[in-house]
């Protein structure tokens, strides 16, 4: 049978039951009124003649009111708010008349109080009985997991209120543990708080409990890893609700709890943002973004196109992921939407793309950013990171941009590789226009992003998959970590305080151990035990013990935003500079590698290839 007509066949069918509670209510206040004697047959006589005036009338008033947009299985006080005022409306029509039409006359006064108390019980009791007793039907399956539910506020009321509605969902809650004193020995939704997230062991044991379902997504990094290790310990499954900032809508159901991440344990506090001035910046504006396949750029993406700008331009030279963004963003009907396939070294290509877009903003998020990849590929690694940002920003400078934000690296400070010099030489290059042109060139510098695409979680993520030891170079090597969400929308806020030539160090918090990680993993994975297995392999050519986000002669400064620092960027010859940049073009004309690593150490000075003689001591301690 078809769903409309199951849907109007139970609308017409709750109809019917209202309108026969209607006599029902009427003569039992009359019964009522008589101390449950009879009824006078005069009195009753009239009130056989008033009796359709008031289903006609209270009937009009319960669908007036929407009586019938609802449904039983999940009546609230809302329903019954409504109910009450039908009823009211109903009584007052009636009212009126019988006045006007019999004066009153053989109505007892009280009578009609009495009526709409009797269809109050009848129209709300039998609404909440059939929701008790589907309830009540939902939670009776043997088949579902008993759950204790960890946090006992919004969000865990919502979440229990939602587990009792879909019994489908295979989840039974049974309790509730909670950190705050004044819950404990309370009840919600007929579960009792009965202690604290430190009794969580004891209480899996003694209520046998088959699963544990976080509802703190107000809780820090910090918090989550000390309830998720007390949850380790019950060696029952736990899944969590996200973040605040992950829960758009703010209503929590079943759908959206997750498993444990690896960005709940190592995710920071919430940042807050001054999204006024953010949209100021690139509201009703044009925005290009180059890299916009890869991991910050696509999420630079998601966070400008929230804010309104007049056209957001993306390219990037992958067809795949250019191909993902571009299917993602079909929703956004609002904003004008430009998708270019090309190379950032094509000049020609980007030349054209910006003439025909006119960008006032730019994000020049392409880059490439393996270490041990680009170690000995120099060439490419200058061509596209160093070259491809000058001819780019030489572009913008020509074209009239505004405002040009370069995403940079931790590993541009002190570099021991191929990848942070020609990162720490993109940053030169923006220096060097912004100290000559109009255009505004700010810097954004930050650490590793988690997730990202062959960041060290996803490498885990397969080895785990895979059954394999997780590898970690060494075991005190530490890196700083955000998450994409996080990164971009500093790197957005620090476009709004820029006023060109800034270099922005983002606050990392404290640097972790990979090692930390591998093990954070692996518990999540729930391969405890004998299968816990890392091995060290020494660290890779290029590659630090650990990053840092300033270098010694870059004094910090702090800005109007907690988590954003302005470094006051090293002077630049302007001449050398441009010499050098000179020599790199000749040389990866030539593919003359050896010029190409000669030209780099001297526009990088501080680039330490000779390192390696030091990793390979530092391995040798380790393998």
């Amino acid at each position: 049978m078809p769903s409309w007509w199951s849907q109007v066949r139970s609308r017409w069918a709750v109809f019917l039951h209202d309108i026969i509670s209607i006599p029902i209510a009427w003569f039992g206040a009359y019964w009522l009124r008589f101390n449950l004697a009879s009824i006078p047959s005069d009195i009753f006589i009239d009130a056989l003649i008033m009796l359709p005036w008031v289903v006609v009338f209270q009937a009009a008033a319960f669908w007036w009111f929407g009586l019938y947009r609802g449904v039983w299985r999940f009546a609230s006080i809302p329903d019954l708010s409504r109910i009450i005022k039908a009823i009211l409306v109903g009584i007052m029509a009636t009212l009126l008349a019988v006045f006007l039409v019999m004066r009153l006359q053989h109505l007892p006064r009280s009578v009609l109080p009495l009526y709409g108390m009797l269809l109050l019980l009848i129209l709300g009791g039998s609404r909440f009985i059939y929701r008790w007793l589907k309830d009540k039907h939902a939670l009776v399956s043997s088949e579902q997991k008993r759950v204790l539910v960890v946090g006992a506020g919004r969000a865990g009321d919502s979440l229990v209120r939602d587990l009792k509605r879909n019994g489908t969902e295979g989840y039974l809650p049974i309790i509730f543990v909670d950190d705050r004193p004044s819950k404990v020995g309370r009840e919600i939704h007929g579960l009792r708080v009965v202690g604290s997230t430190n009794d969580i062991p004891r209480m899996v044991r003694q209520y046998a409990i088959d699963a544990i379902m976080i509802a703190l997504p107000s809780a820090n990094s910090k918090e989550m890893r000390r309830i998720v290790n007390i949850c380790e310990a019950t060696r029952k499954p736990v899944r969590t609700l996200p973040s605040m900032n992950d829960l758009v809508s703010g209503f929590v159901t079943v759908k959206s709890l997750r498993n444990i991440s690896i960005d709940d344990l190592l995710g920071r506090d919430p940042v807050t943002l001054d999204w006024n001035k953010i949209k100021q910046a690139i509201s009703n504006q044009i925005v290009l973004v180059s890299g916009g396949g890869g991991s910050i750029g696509s999420e630079l993406c998601r966070q400008i196109i929230h804010c309104k700008p007049k056209k957001l331009v993306i390219f990037d030279n992958s067809e795949y992921h250019l191909f993902l963004l571009q299917q993602e963003f079909e929703k956004y009907t609002d904003v004008q939407l430009a998708f270019h396939l090309l190379d950032l070294c094509d000049t020609p290509a980007v030349w054209n793309m910006v003439q025909l877009h006119k960008p006032q903003v730019v994000f020049h998020a392409a880059a490439y950013k393996h270490v041990p990849m680009l170690e000995y590929q120099a060439r490419q690694a200058v061509r596209n990171n160093i070259l491809g940002t000058y001819g780019f920003a030489e572009i913008a400078v020509m074209s009239g941009v505004e405002k040009f934000v370069l995403v940079s690296t931790d590993k541009a400070v002190n570099p021991t590789n191929i990848m942070g010099a020609s990162k720490r030489a993109a940053e030169m290059v923006c220096q060097y226009f912004n100290e000559k042109q109009k255009t505004q060139f700010i810097t954004v510098r930050f650490g590793n992003v988690l997730g990202s695409r062959g960041s060290v979680v996803e490498t885990f993520k397969k080895q785990l998959e895979q059954g394999k030891a997780l590898t970690v170079t060494h075991p005190e090597v530490t890196r700083y970590f955000m998450t994409t969400q996080e990164a971009s929308q500093l790197i957005l806020q620090a476009l709004s305080l820029g006023k060109g030539g800034e270099l922005f160090v983002l606050d990392m918090g404290e640097p972790i151990k990979i090692r930390f990680m591998a093990e954070q993993m692996i518990r999540l994975s729930g391969k405890l035990g004998d299968d816990l297995k890392i091995v060290y392999t020494g660290l890779r050519p290029g590659e630090k013990l650990y990053e840092e986000l300033f270098h010694r002669r870059e004094e910090l400064i702090n800005t109007t935003h907690a988590k954003i620092l302005k470094a006051n960027a090293r002077q630049i010859n302007s001449k050398h500079f441009e010499s050098i940049i000179f020599r790199l073009q000749q040389a990866c004309a030539q593919c003359q590698e050896q010029d190409i690593l000669q030209a780099l150490q001297a526009i990088v000075p501080e680039l330490s290839i000779a390192d390696k003689t030091k990793i390979s001591q530092i391995n040798a301690e380790v393998v």
